[in-house]
């Protein structure tokens, strides 16, 4: 292709100046949204601090049971008051999330692959839009598989997703898949967190990695960062910190919240980071107080 031809290394992300298209509304790349678009989106980030900390628990749809979710319906009760959004699909959320708990709803809608195969890749549109809009949901998520061998098809499955979200004004979260064959480089996530936004996504959900703080600069919508595989609680901390510190619009963790030995205390330490500016430290100092009490 003539465009690869000579093609240049990107290097100008000019992290020191502000997003210029955010005068009228505070969610990043939004501003020109319409109202429904846009008040979904300020149910997912807090206006006040214009962040987010989601809790994901679709883990169930390719993964079975997983350890520290075994019992939603005793869970999500006790982590709804500090969460901003439940990530989850529409069986574990209408089966085990109140509504009267009022969070947001991230609602999983994509599906097909489990843990029993090798290539995860291979996804269909599992919950059509009519269904999203009587769950009320915030955003739908879409599992995007960039690079592997279902790119074609995720794509695919995100681009009708988005067509239907555009129609009745609900946001789409582009969620950025990394297969065990790819390496988490930068240079990945550059080139697959555009490709994300660049399709129509009002969210992306990505992971942290080097220079983070550039391919938040060069995603024209929010990043909420995965908290991955589950970390030492200080260490989940210091992730939450970093990658708000570097452009990251907020967090959605799930193992690390639900598989640690106080994921309530958890979920409130990594909500004061997130909206209250704690650092790590000071994160981790909340933490053991309220677990050491």
């Amino acid at each position: 292709m003539a465009d690869l031809e000579g093609l240049k290394v990107a290097k100008d992300y000019h992290q020191e100046i502000p997003f210029a298209n955010q005068n009228g509304f505070y969610v990043k790349g939004a501003n020109s949204l319409d109202w429904g678009m846009k008040r979904h989106l300020s149910n997912i980030f807090n206006p006040k601090s214009g962040k987010t900390v989601m809790f994901a628990f679709d883990h169930g749809y390719f993964m079975g049971s997983t350890a520290g979710l075994e019992r939603l319906d005793l869970l999500l009760p006790k982590l709804a008051p500090y969460v901003d959004c439940f990530m989850g699909t529409r069986g574990a959320i209408r089966s085990s999330v109140a509504p009267e708990l009022c969070r947001a709803v991230a609602l999983r809608v994509t599906s097909g692959s489990s843990m029993l195969q090798d290539d995860l890749s291979h996804e269909v549109v599992a919950v059509d839009i009519e269904d999203a809009i009587r769950m009320n949901a915030d955003c739908m998520a879409s599992q995007t598989f960039i690079g592997a061998d279902g790119q074609l098809s995720s794509i695919d499955n995100l681009s009708r997703i988005i067509n239907a979200g555009m129609r009745y004004s609900i946001p789409t979260l582009g969620v950025c898949a990394v297969g065990k064959d790819m390496e988490r480089t930068d240079r990945f996530f550059k080139l697959a967190t555009r490709i994300i936004a660049e399709m129509g996504c009002q969210i992306v959900k990505s992971y942290d990695c080097e220079n983070f703080e550039e391919v938040a600069a060069a995603c024209p919508v929010p990043i909420v960062v995965a908290g991955g595989k589950k970390l030492p609680e200080r260490e989940a901390l210091h992730l939450a910190y970093d990658v708000i510190q570097k452009g990251a619009a907020g967090v959605d963790m799930g193992r690390n919240i639900f598989q640690s030995t106080h994921p309530v205390e958890m979920a409130m330490a990594v909500s004061k980071i997130v909206h209250e500016g704690l650092t790590d430290a000071q994160g981790w100092e909340f933490f053991q107080g309220l677990t050491h009490a």
